[in-house]
This record gives C-alpha cells, structure tokens and sequence, in this order.
C-alpha cells in the first residue's frame, strides 16, 4: 500500500510499505493492505512503519529505526485517511 507523511512542513514520506501502526485516540491500531476506509484522529504517540523505505537526507532526522527493522515516526497529533489502499496522514 502506499503511504504519505505530510506536516505543515514537508512532505515527510512517500513510499510503498507493508504495514503502519499509529496512535488513534482510542488506542494504536494497525491498517495493513487491502484495509477499508478509515477516517480517525491521532494523538501523540509513535507512527511505526514496516516497508523497505528510503528517507531524504532532510527528514531523516525526524525518524528513527528500530532493532526489529521498523522506522518510527513521533508526532504530537494527527489526521489518519485510508482509501483505496493509500494511507494519508496529516501530522504535527
């Protein structure tokens, strides 16, 4: 599926991945392809990210890779959309 990660910034992301957990109000929830459509808020929490992404160097800072291969993505809160097998999330 393929995933965006804009902030009032940049776009952060683009990129074909297998999976994304995220933090919704009402817990983390995972959406993995294929998944139905879903409109949810996010608070602050961590966007994990599975996929064999590339980072440009001047976001790369901004995430962190973890021992089980995952890159991690912090953010303060957040908009989720799922459609048509493609991820938007607006974060800050």
């Amino acid at each position: 599926m393929k995933l965006e990660i804009i902030s009032p910034e940049a776009v952060l992301l683009q990129a074909e991945v297998k999976s994304v957990a995220v933090p919704g109000v009402d817990g983390e929830f995972q959406i993995l392809d294929n998944h139905a459509p879903i409109v949810s808020l996010l608070e602050e929490g961590l966007v994990k990210i599975e996929g064999n992404i590339t980072l440009n160097d001047e976001v790369k800072s901004m995430f962190n890779k973890h021992n089980d291969g995952r890159w991690v993505l912090p953010i303060k809160s957040g908009t989720l959309e799922m459609s048509n097998n493609k991820v938007i999330i607006l974060a800050d």
